[in-house]
Order: C-alpha cells, then sequence, then structure tokens
C-alpha cells in the first residue's frame, strides 16, 4: 500500500513539473493510471467522481507538506489547473565545509546493516559530490571513533516502516516481571537506541497511553493491523528522556527499601543514604522514579519495600504476577 502512495505520488509530481501549461484535474486524471483505477472502481458517477477528488486532493496536500510548490491557475474559461515550475522546485546548491561533511559522514557510517547501508552509502556520495572538497576523508580527524548501532532484534526494520508509514502494529511482548508474553496493540511513533538497546515508543491502544516498549522482549512476528492511528503524535517524541523515565533514572521523590548485607550492590550505587540495621540488612534511600518497581522485583528476596506504600504494592503485584507463571 505504502509504495503504491508513493508511486502515485511520484506520477503527479512528475506531471505537474513536466507540463508548459496548467493541467485540469480531468487531464491530471487521464494521465495518471493510478487515478484511472479509482475512477473504475466507483459505483456510479458520482462515485466514481468522488473517490478520484478525495485521491487527488490527499495526494496535492502530501506533495505541498514534502515541500513542493504547486500553483493553481484559473484560465479565461473559468478552468483550474495545476503545474509545479521547476525554478520553484529547484533546491538552492548545497555548500559544506570539512567539518560538516565530517559530522554528516560520520552519521552515514552509523548504519551498517543491510537494510539501510544503502541509503547511507548513497547519501554520502552525495555529499561528496555536493560540499566536500577533492582529497579531504571526512574520518581523518575522527579516526579512532567507529560509530555502530547494532540491530539484532528481527522487529527492528517492520517497526521502523510502520513508524515510517504510520501504520499501527500488533505484536507480542513480554514484560521482564512477566512469565509469559502477552498481545499489544500499538500505534508506533518512533524508535532510539539507547544504552545498547533499542526502544520503541508510541500509543498502547489496550492501556490508552503512551509506552515503551523494549525490542529484545518482542516475540513473534510484528503484524500491520490497518492504517491510520487514534491518537495524536507528538510534534517531538524524545524517546531517550520517556525511557529513562520508564528506567526509573528521572526521579523526583525518594524510596526507604531494607537491602540484605552484600546484596544488591546497583542500588547502593544510586543510594542517598545507607544505614546499617544488622541482622544481616541495610537501609536504604534511593531515588523513586516511573519503572523503579520493576527494577526492585529483580533483586527477589534481597529487597523488602518499606514506602511509599504505592511502591510496595506495586512490587507486591508483581512478584505475585510472576509466582502464578
Amino acid at each position: 500500500m505504502a509504495i503504491a502512495k508513493a508511486e502515485r505520488l511520484m506520477n503527479l509530481a512528475l506531471c505537474l513539473l513536466g507540463t508548459r501549461r496548467p493541467l485540469s484535474k480531468r487531464e491530471l486524471r487521464d494521465s495518471i493510471e493510478a487515478y484511472v483505477e479509482a475512477s473504475r472502481a466507483g459505483k456510479d458517477a458520482a462515485g466514481s467522481d468522488d473517490s478520484f477528488n478525495r485521491m487527488f486532493e490527499r495526494d496535492k496536500d502530501d506533495l505541498r507538506e514534502l515541500g513542493m510548490v504547486i500553483e493553481t491557475v484559473e484560465n479565461l474559461d473559468g478552468e483550474v489547473g495545476y503545474l509545479a515550475r521547476r525554478d520553484s522546485n529547484r533546491l538552492p546548491p548545497i555548500t559544506l565545509d570539512a567539518e560538516e561533511a565530517a559530522a554528516l559522514g560520520l552519521a552515514a557510517k552509523v548504519w551498517q546493516q543491510v537494510r539501510l547501508a544503502g541509503a547511507a552509502s548513497g547519501a554520502l556520495q552525495k555529499l561528496r559530490a555536493a560540499g566536500l572538497p577533492e582529497g579531504v576523508d571526512p574520518y581523518e580527524a575522527h579516526g579512532a571513533l567507529e560509530p555502530r548501532i547494532p540491530v539484532h532484534e528481527a522487529a527492528f526494520e517492520p517497526l521502523m516502516l510502520a513508524c515510517r508509514d504510520r501504520r499501527p502494529v500488533v505484536f507480542d511482548y513480554r514484560k521482564a516481571s512477566a512469565a509469559r508474553p502477552e498481545s499489544r496493540h500499538v500505534e508506533p511513533w518512533a524508535l532510539e537506541c539507547w544504552r545498547g538497546h533499542w526502544y520503541l515508543a508510541g500509543f498502547d491502544r489496550d492501556r490508552g497511553a503512551e509506552r515503551v516498549f523494549r525490542l529484545s522482549r518482542i516475540t513473534g512476528r510484528v503484524r500491520s493491523r490497518g492504517t491510520g492511528f487514534t491518537a495524536p503524535v507528538p510534534d517531538v517524541v524524545t524517546v531517550r528522556e520517556t525511557v529513562a523515565s520508564w528506567a526509573g533514572e528521572i526521579a523526583n521523590r525518594s524510596a526507604l527499601i531494607r537491602l540484605r548485607s552484600g546484596a544488591g550492590y546497583p542500588l547502593r550505587a544510586k543510594a542517598v543514604k545507607v544505614q546499617e540495621l544488622g541482622n544481616g540488612w541495610d537501609e536504604l534511600e534511593i531515588p523513586y522514579g516511573h519503572g523503579l518497581d520493576a527494577w526492585l522485583v529483580e533483586f527477589g528476596p534481597d529487597v523488602v519495600v518499606l514506602e511509599p506504600a504505592e511502591l510496595r504494592a506495586d512490587v507486591v503485584d508483581r512478584l505475585r504476577a510472576v509466582a502464578k507463571g
């Protein structure tokens, strides 16, 4: 579906760029095969016109959102025509100094996967042609750097395409505290690599709220489910900050826990205050943010939450879920 639409938009753009005079809707309708097929799909003449008009208006708006300048011209007979003048749709020359080219070259080297390597290599060649001085190596000043973002999860590619095409997806997801995966219906927003792991941020339809999913916990195949989002997509999806918040690294209050002596060194490293209680236990005050309950569960019987009460209840619920299997 996404490929068909892209082809239709490309054909419309070529028609508008290739004409020396404005083309009417009727002429565009007869020139582009996708519009001809849409017209045939109508049950009657009125339905045929409606199908074409809706598709054409959407396509025209999409091209304009992509930056194409489309002019609307009315002739002496009152008929409206459309064209895209080449001089209005020509980008200015790209000029890059050596440092700018080096930065973009390093960004292109990040992608080592088969799916993205070709696009990154092609972009780098265009950068060299556009602004990189002949004989200058953009990596020479950064020879010690070998940027790489590993992708081992099978879910990465289908989720990347779903984010790009704004397609809802369904996948089975196993939470850290759960013994079995459960189905999740998600409107994917963005993917980001954070501390060596890939995360998806999106709108969870089942829970009616924003959620973050670690790709390594997605089991089975990612399936597409229809088109269109039910929730607005944020203008800027800051997955890194969202993941940090869900991981409990953004905290605005404190929690009091009891920790077995000699255990839980990651918790001790974050502790604001530590007090020895004797009998093999210590009392710690640690930062409390969203996701702390999931982290505490990983320490099993070595941790007892004292306060706040809601954190204690969340940890108990998670432990009960694991016990039930």
